[in-house]
């Protein structure tokens, strides 16, 4: 058994690596994506497609979106005390 652990160790590990191709490919489609979502605001908006404007309202907007949708989140939580008296902080 104990030989055993040291294979599946590296095999999570090969199984956790990426190819440069495969992180390319990755972050394409997540720009396709916002482009899907956002380009047609940015359109409306007057931006004309495929301009560098049009790109960075593509961006913002979707920086805007990430950021209300994980804003009001706490990013870290602290609790302290006792049995039936509890302390919670959210960060």
């Amino acid at each position: 058994m104990s030989k055993l652990i040291p294979f599946f160790l590296i095999a999570l590990l090969a199984g956790c690596a990426t190819t440069p191709a495969e992180r390319e490919a990755r972050a394409q489609r997540e720009v396709d994506q916002m482009v899907q979502a956002y380009g047609p605001a940015c359109d409306k908006l007057g931006y004309k497609r495929d301009t560098d404007p049009w790109r960075d309202c593509v961006v913002k907007l979707s920086t805007k979106d990430s950021y209300e949708r994980y804003a009001s989140q706490p990013s870290m939580t602290t609790c302290f005390g006792h049995h039936g008296f509890f302390q919670c902080t959210g960060f």
